[in-house]
């Protein structure tokens, strides 16, 4: 069963976002007291696209902006939920070319899997090797080539 928190709860992340949108990293945190909340709203930050979109008719168009930007989430324990908003800070930034947080955790995490699945056929593949063959097991001997049958010239 869930257990969720009686009290309100506030935290802050200052997030610095890509010319895409893209969180690129956290910079600073202002956390509450319950650790997971911590947690969830700090995982929530990496993962954000902010972007500023327009509707015109049956066309959506949306544009990002660089820069330092603020996000605060409070949860209400009446409503047990939790609201969500975000404030630019400064426009700008030396960041505005680098990739997001969720696309470099990707790739971390792919490569990681892939340096594990090589471990794992490595490991096999000694386990393999060290293996007796099938006549040892057997107890017969390992037959011996025939020599080749030669031609006269």
């Amino acid at each position: 069963m869930i257990h969720l928190p009686d009290v309100p709860l506030h935290t802050e992340v200052v997030v610095e976002v890509n010319k895409k949108g893209q969180v690129v990293r956290v910079k600073a945190t202002k956390p509450c007291k319950i650790q997971s909340f911590n947690l969830q709203t700090y995982g929530n930050a990496l993962q954000m696209w902010i972007r500023k979109c327009r509707t015109e008719g049956n066309t959506t168009s949306c544009t990002a902006e660089t820069g330092l930007y603020r996000v605060t989430y409070d949860y209400d324990p009446r409503t047990q939920s939790v609201t969500r908003r975000v404030a630019l800070i400064s426009a700008g930034g030396t960041w505005a070319n680098d990739e997001g947080a969720a696309n470099v955790m990707i790739e971390m995490a792919q490569k990681q899997a892939e340096a594990a699945e090589a471990a794992e056929r490595k490991a096999q593949a000694e386990q393999n090797a060290k293996l007796p063959s099938l006549n040892e097991i057997r107890g017969v001997p390992t037959p011996k080539p025939m020599p080749a049958a030669t031609l006269p010239p």
